[in-house]
């Protein structure tokens, strides 16, 4: 079964999963397309109302991100655009405990994870910049 998951995604069948690193490619994203402030759909499941909130990025200065999250100020930001799209993570805390956030940029939009061991869940999210709108 592995052997024949690893021939598919070596001969490109899922697409997707080899789409954002293309072979060859040394072309690396510019980070400075996630400053600004960027409007966060926090909605718990597909069918609840959007639940909306800001995720602000000040800098994006060597491999590092500056801003705020759900308005917690984020820590230990940082950026990887080694594989061909501005990938992200940082850690924000409030009264409940800690959350770790990460996400990606694609095409003008976010999409995340945040996860909280404190209050003992696992968030996805996407988001629109100031571009999108």
């Amino acid at each position: 079964m592995l052997r024949s998951t690893l021939l598919m995604v070596a001969f490109g069948l899922f697409p997707g999963i080899t789409d954002s690193h293309p072979a060859g490619s040394t072309a690396r994203p510019d980070p400075e397309a996630l400053v600004g402030t960027w409007v966060v759909d926090l909605r718990p499941t597909p069918d609840a109302a959007p639940y909306l909130q800001e995720f602000v990025v000040t800098s994006v200065a060597n491999g590092q991100l500056e801003g705020t999250f759900y308005g917690s100020s984020i820590e230990e930001g940082r950026i990887n655009t080694d594989w061909g799209l501005v990938r992200f993570a940082f850690v924000t805390t409030d009264g409940a405990g800690v959350y770790h956030t990460s996400g990606r940029l694609d095409g003008g939009r976010l999409e995340g994870l945040t996860h909280s061991l404190g209050r003992d869940f696992l968030s996805y999210w996407t988001a629109e910049g100031p571009a999108a709108r």
